[in-house]
């Protein structure tokens, strides 16, 4: 059975590594499923937030909830947020949820979450590390992909922030660690990471 559950944010920073080697995501399509500003911001405000944090963070699953409804039922927790008094009419605000269970696959642990009707969509995010496409054929017969990924010359960590409202609008930034002195890379898109993406919105279907 699918738990319900809306948290209210924490501020505990863990240092744990995701190594889930991925593979590079294709190029977005032009035919994109729609994004709505609202969940841009949003997803912006979650991604700057965890960069004021650093690297090696554990994966982060979100509740995204219409602002002013949040003002009129949590006024005190709103004004800790600092959030406007007078919000956007479809601003949205993230609300950290708890922790993924150590151990857990995260298709496993997305699978047993459900949400409350007051939440308008959800936002996840993880780090993983990626390798080019080209390499994918290199992984030698049974042997470790994620400890063959970790120990790669061309890997390259990322930071995948991935957000989902009811009305089906999807987006998702990645965030790519820069090399020695280099800054990091930035994209975003609608359908970057479509598996994610899809299993994250199964979780606002009832």
């Amino acid at each position: 059975m699918r738990s319900t559950y809306l948290k209210w944010p924490t501020r505990e920073h863990i240092a744990v590594r995701q190594d889930v080697p991925v593979i590079e995501p294709p190029d977005a399509q032009p035919d994109e499923p729609r994004r709505s500003e609202p969940l841009l911001e949003a997803i912006a405000e979650v991604e700057r937030h965890l960069a004021q944090g650093g690297w090696d963070q554990p994966t982060r699953l979100y509740a995204l909830v219409h602002t002013a409804d949040l003002i009129a039922s949590e006024p005190a927790l709103a004004q800790t947020l600092g959030l406007p008094a007078t919000p956007a009419a479809d601003a949205l605000t993230p609300v950290e949820q708890d922790s993924m269970p150590t151990g857990t696959p995260l298709d496993e642990w997305l699978a047993e979450i459900g949400w409350p009707s007051e939440v308008a969509g959800c936002a996840l995010s993880q780090e993983v590390l990626t390798l080019p496409p080209s390499v994918e054929a290199d992984l030698p017969s049974g042997a470790d992909a994620v400890a063959w990924a970790v120990s790669h010359p061309l890997r390259r960590e990322v930071r995948m922030v991935v957000g989902v409202l009811r009305d089906g609008s999807r987006t998702a930034t990645l965030r790519v660690r820069g090399i020695a002195d280099q800054s990091d890379d930035v994209v975003s898109g609608a359908d970057l990471v479509p598996l994610l993406t899809d299993a994250l919105a199964a979780t606002l279907v009832d």
